[in-house]
């Protein structure tokens, strides 16, 4: 399918492409240092200093294509985005930079599209501003989440208010010092059909009975505002709160999640690329049995197998973020489901074969493809596991073939 990227696009992807040569990786050092120093809590300051440059060059706010044009930022459409998010993705704090960082672009997107206007100037305001950060409340530790029906935390009405009860965990960000707001999905009416049942709502974090409990590692790594368990007792938020109507919260889940599944890719394709240049540098300077690693049959065949994966994976990227611009992520729903499945198989492939090159020191502290590895290897299950996507692929494939085709057997 052909496509293009816009005058517009191009002229933003080159200005990323200069942001990150001079200010991203000049910074890499200094951001780590002082995360060492704060926390993984914390906030290093330097950001400060990445966000302001960002903002002077009017990077800022990228991933909104249906932001009004007085509002900050230059937004972009899901393809001339997609090289932008890609060079993001080469640098894990890059994207926090240009204020297009998860969970903080879906939970921006849907505050923009369903929040009432008193809520998006108490929080999506200091979001567009990036002031604050936020966290997606929505998997929970005592069902399998991957069905979003199956969420058990009530959301009950009474009076003006509403009475969360239930319980979360990887809220990723949430135990941040800057994390101030949460998105939860919970039950506002059981009785209701399976897709009418969820409603979302906004939650402000300091708000009494918000309660941080157990903070999950994955793969032994303590991350940023980590993806902590969250538990809500009886906590009261303004019926205004609430996203759009009441039993629209899986329409709007799905609505998030479309676009933050196509901008993992977009920053997996940017790891990817990554692990490559580190595999072939590190190639270059390790030597055995008497010649280079680079002068190797076996490891010329991971470095041209790598990069026919990852010009394949950009490809098949690009062309779903077309479909989302030209039909919608309804109708791209296919590619989407595909792109998740296929970009972090691939990426964790790449960076395989890259600390394999590395020997001992792959896996590491001292190189980010451990780092790397986990953070991928724990995006076949973010978003939906590969499992549910791909059903989705299957189930649509059949319906080709027999229209009134159902996941179960209807009895007569």
């Amino acid at each position: 399918m052909p496509y293009q990227f816009t005058p517009q696009g191009l002229e933003v992807q080159e200005s990323v492409r200069r942001f990150m040569d001079h200010v991203i990786y000049p910074h890499e050092e200094t951001f780590y240092r002082e995360l060492a120093e704060v926390g993984t809590d914390g906030y290093p300051p330097v950001m400060d200093k990445l966000k302001a440059a960002a903002l002077d060059r009017g990077l800022w706010n990228l991933f909104l294509p249906h932001l009004k044009a007085d509002d900050p930022g230059t937004p972009l459409s899901n393809l001339d985005y997609a090289p932008v998010s890609e060079m993001l993705g080469r640098v894990g704090f890059a994207s926090e930079a240009l204020n297009c960082n998860a969970p903080d672009t879906g939970n921006m997107e849907i505050l923009n599209l369903y929040a009432s206007e008193s809520v998006k100037a108490q929080w999506l305001v200091p979001l567009l501003a990036g002031e604050i950060r936020s966290a997606f409340s929505m998997t929970e530790p005592d069902v399998a989440s991957s069905d979003a029906t199956n969420i058990g935390l009530s959301i009950e009405r009474d009076g003006d208010e509403y009475v969360l009860n239930g319980r979360k965990w990887f809220s990723s960000g949430a135990r941040a010092e800057r994390c101030q707001v949460l998105i939860v999905m919970g039950k506002t009416n059981p009785s209701a059909s399976r897709h009418l049942q969820q409603s979302m709502i906004v939650v402000p974090k300091d708000s009494p009975g918000v309660e941080i409990g157990m903070d999950p590692h994955v793969f032994g790594y303590n991350e940023r505002g980590g993806h902590p368990e969250i538990i809500y007792r009886d906590v009261r938020v303004p019926v205004e709160n609430l996203l759009g109507e009441e039993g629209s919260g899986f329409a709007i889940s799905q609505a998030r999640l479309g676009p933050g599944r196509i901008h993992h890719c977009m920053r997996s394709i940017g790891v990817a690329e990554r692990a490559l240049e580190l595999m072939v540098t590190r190639s270059l300077e390790r030597s055995t049995f008497g010649t280079s690693l680079a002068r190797k049959g076996l490891i010329q065949d991971w470095i041209a197998e790598s990069r026919i994966e990852i010009d394949m994976a950009r490809e098949y990227v690009l062309r779903t973020a077309h479909l989302m611009d030209t039909v919608g992520n309804r109708a791209a729903a296919t590619e989407i489901s595909g792109i998740k499945v296929a970009v972090p198989r691939m990426t964790l492939a790449v960076i395989d074969r890259a600390i394999q090159v590395h020997g001992a020191a792959g896996v590491t502290q001292f190189y980010p493809l451990a780092s790397m590895y986990a953070h991928q290897r724990t995006l076949r299950i973010a978003d939906g596991p590969d499992e549910v996507h791909k059903m989705t692929i299957a189930r649509r494939e059949i319906m080709k073939h027999q229209p009134d085709f159902r996941m179960h057997e209807t009895t007569k």
